[in-house]
């Protein structure tokens, strides 16, 4: 009978950090929140009450704030490492509905101006299926790594966990997303520090000393399918599976995701395409670095005394959730366990913010705002995201419980997405980039998208396992045939149906968007010549161009290039190889580090706030008849430098 394992904290820490510190990181961001609004407020202009600044702070956010939510967007328990090359193309979707919806609040408000209410009713349930899954899956990964960390109960952690969370996004609307993501990138400093020390802890020494310890263990512990057993080979079958799955969901996940576009409306014109091309690199490093060096870290770690476990090997079960907290135990102790306990509170509850604000302006522009009260005002729609935070929290949680009843575990989760979210993936995409896409094919095939690739999962399911059950439809191949199958399906049929009878959309249409007009917005209101100035057109074209060249550059070098190649090799990495793989993966991890912590102060943070101290000193008069914000200062300066 195997022996049951102690989680290496208490429960008292547990709920220390689940209840304790959610409800005091609640306070502090409240707190800096305030602040922080009227200091903007009394500089800028900028009134949280006004639905513009709840919704999308505004259009102003700067690139280094960009890129940091980014990064904090991605940094959650069921991080996938191909995000980049999608998060680099949405760069350049990000740039197209600039300049052609310069006014959208929400993606699902681009679908009804071009397709109407059936599409738009349509892509309210694709948007929403995305948000509620991958919420769902990060709830499901966080809850189980905090009760196996500290003993406290799975359900009481699945609806304690996101508490804090809808407290300050209840009030503070996407600043209070986008601040919120810029604290949670200082994780990073933990992770920084934590892969320096696995690497020269008396235990290893070295990364070549890391080396010669992974070396060995082909012969005691063989890696199936790996050539030769080992694990500095990438030969895996199963592994090029799961990446294809990554892949493919990924594009899913992010296009679908109306948090990303709330993002990417939010950022200013010359911040969205840096912004994403910035973080999405940046954040590629995080599961790349960690995930090599704590992972063989832990494999060396574990054949030594330092290991929890040792002189016994780590069991499925644990493996399962204690990888990680017990790695870090070896490396530093319980602080170590409690340093990875409160990286997985800070990455859920980053996320978390992400995803309310995401499902709660749905709930009030999409549906409130277009089919109950078609002309709200800025308290009425601001009560209905406040009602859309709660009820998407309350909801996620009994989600999240009702799979944990059910025996489903984050990898069933994680393989699966891709299924619920890739269909509206190329219709989306050709909303923005092909005017002859038409409305019956943008509702027809995402809907027989969706259902192809169920059918594909359960039927590939009961083929090769004789079963329908979570064990079987939670398999590799299944859920990469349902996946792709998802994904693909929609292509040719929107194709088909589009070529047989185009739209042949007029562009100017989505400026019929307008921007929400209360007597809480202060400043300018949008004028059209001003915007499609011609400086401002030709740059934002050819911040296109760099970023559709940034999305093929990164696909290309971060899949086909390597690590694609390593997989047909048949070889084990040499020992230079290793090291250059190691030391260049602490270089980027430190280059990562500076964009997230210090990038968003360099770029326009310092100077807006040299600008609300001057005003709190008295020295300077905030201008209400429309001079630039920092940010549009930034724009204009690029725009003198192209043209010069």
């Amino acid at each position: 009978m195997s022996e049951v394992l102690q989680p290496p904290l208490s429960q008292g820490a547990g709920y220390g950090v689940v209840v304790g510190l959610g409800v005091a990181f609640a306070i502090v961001m409240l707190s800096c929140m305030i602040f922080v609004t009227r200091a903007l407020k009394n500089a800028f202009g900028e009134d949280n009450k006004s639905t513009e600044t709840f919704m999308v702070a505004n259009r102003s956010v700067g690139t280094g704030l960009t890129a940091s939510a980014v990064i904090s967007s991605w940094t959650f328990t069921s991080a996938l490492l191909r995000a980049p090359t999608t998060i680099c193309f949405f760069a350049f979707l990000a740039i197209q509905a600039k300049l052609k919806a310069p006014n959208a609040h929400t993606l699902l408000e681009i679908i009804k101006v071009q397709y109407r209410n059936i599409a738009h009713i349509v892509w309210i349930t694709l948007a929403l299926l995305n948000n509620i899954f991958n919420f769902t899956s990060m709830l499901v990964g966080a809850s189980t790594a905090v009760s196996s960390l500290t003993g406290v109960d799975i359900i009481a952690s699945t609806y304690l966990l996101p508490l804090g969370v809808v407290v300050y996004t209840y009030w503070g609307g996407l600043r209070a997303t986008f601040l919120t993501d810029y604290i949670h990138t200082f994780i990073m400093i933990v992770l920084v520090w934590f892969t320096i020390k696995i690497i020269v802890m008396n235990e290893i020494g070295n990364i070549s000393a890391l080396y010669d310890a992974i070396l060995k263990l082909s012969a005691s512990g063989p890696v199936e399918c790996n050539y030769h057993g080992s694990y500095l080979s990438m030969t895996s079958k199963e592994s090029l599976f799961s990446c294809i799955i990554h892949i493919t969901t990924n594009f899913g996940i992010v296009i679908m995701d109306t948090g990303f576009w709330q993002k990417g409306f939010s950022a200013d014109v010359a911040a969205a395409v840096p912004g994403y091309i910035l973080g999405g690199n940046a954040y590629f490093v995080i599961p790349f670095a960690f995930g090599t060096i704590v992972g063989l870290g832990a494999l060396a770690l574990e054949q030594t005394p330092a290991f929890p476990t040792w002189p016994r090997l780590m069991t499925q079960a644990v493996s399962g959730g204690l990888v990680l907290p017990y790695t870090a135990s070896a490396v530093a102790g319980k602080g170590g366990a409690a340093a990875i306990l409160l990286i997985l509170f800070m990455a859920c509850t980053s996320v978390a913010s992400a995803q309310l604000i995401a499902v709660s302006s749905i709930i009030s522009f999409d549906v409130y705002g277009t089919y109950i009260n078609k002309s709200p005002t800025d308290k009425q729609l601001i009560r209905w995201s406040h009602i859309g935070v709660v009820g998407c929290s309350i909801f996620i949680s009994s989600f999240a419980t009702a799979l944990h009843k059910g025996d489903v575990d984050l990898n069933w989760t994680i393989y699966m997405l891709g299924i619920v979210v890739c269909p509206g993936t190329f219709p989306t995409c050709f909303t923005l980039l092909w005017r002859g896409q038409s409305k019956v094919a943008a509702i027809i095939s995402p809907i027989i998208g969706m259902l192809c690739g169920f059918a594909v999962w359960f039927g590939t399911a009961f083929e090769m396992y004789s079963e329908i059950t979570i064990t079987s439809t939670g398999k590799t191949l299944p859920c990469m045939y349902g996946c792709l199958t998802s994904f693909f399906v929609p292509l040719p049929i929107t194709l088909a149906i589009s070529l047989w009878r185009p739209q042949n959309f007029d562009w100017d249409t989505f400026l019929t968007i307008g921007r929400v007009q209360s007597e809480h917005s202060i400043g300018r209101k949008f004028n059209r010549e001003e915007y499609f100035s011609l400086e401002r057109v030709r740059y934002m074209k050819r911040a296109s161009r760099n970023a559709a060249l940034w999305g093929a550059a990164t696909f290309v070098g971060q899949v086909l290039l390597w690590p694609l190649p390593m997989y047909g090799l048949k070889t084990i990495m040499s020992k230079g190889l290793f090291t250059a793989w190691v030391v260049v993966a602490l270089l980027w991890l430190w280059v990562a580090l500076i964009i997230a912590n210090f990038l968003p102060l360099i770029d326009g943070g310092a100077v807006q706030i040299w600008a609300i101290l001057k005003i709190i000193a008295g020295k300077q008069k905030r201008d209400d008849s429309g001079t630039s914000t920092p940010s549009e200062v930034v724009v204009e300066a690029v725009h003198v430098e192209e043209k010069s």
